[in-house]
């Protein structure tokens, strides 16, 4: 494993990925992929429930901001579900995502 840390919010980064369960893992990146899409990064909120060996993530955005989630004919969100969904299978979870306004 690589040596270095990389400070991230105040933490190195090392520590908060080897405190965070999985599904909270699978939370930030959601987190940090959706508020860098929108202009109100302060209004995005997701929530993840775990259940067994699933994680079901919950991103909510404002309405004026849900056509730079979604993109055109529905890529983004694709691409976002397709993220999810490998890091997910890393940690042997399924994982889902729902895109709320």
């Amino acid at each position: 494993m690589d040596t270095t840390e990389t400070v991230w919010a105040g933490e190195t980064m090392t520590d908060s990925y080897e405190a965070a369960t999985p599904a909270e893992e699978l939370r930030q990146l959601v987190l940090y992929l959706a508020s860098n899409l929108v202009d109100e990064a302060d209004q995005v909120e997701v929530t993840a429930e775990q259940r067994g060996s699933a994680v079901h993530l919950n991103l909510r955005v404002p309405e004026s901001e849900m056509g730079k989630v979604i993109g055109r004919q529905g890529r983004i969100a694709r691409a976002l579900r397709t993220v999810v969904t490998i890091a997910g299978s890393r940690h042997n979870l399924r994982a889902s995502l729902d895109i709320e306004g």
